[in-house]
């Protein structure tokens, strides 16, 4: 028998290296610090994606551009 997915011509997905939640934060002096940019929108516990030009919302796509 050959399987549906062989079929139809569809390939396996392919697996991608999860971000750390861990890497979000930072402690010093007892202090809890955030690394990355929080949406305004959303509130506390969303933070936006870095890219070379912008910073992104994942959630309701909200978008900045880096200034120069």
């Amino acid at each position: 028998m050959v399987d549906a997915k062989e079929a139809k011509g569809k390939s396996a997905k392919k697996k991608t290296k999860r971000c750390k939640k861990s890497s979000y934060y930072m402690i010093e002096n007892g202090k809890l610090t955030r690394t990355k940019k929080i949406c305004p929108k959303c509130g506390n516990g969303v933070f936006m994606g870095e890219h070379k030009d912008r910073f992104v919302c994942g959630s309701c796509r909200y978008t900045e551009m880096k200034k120069k």
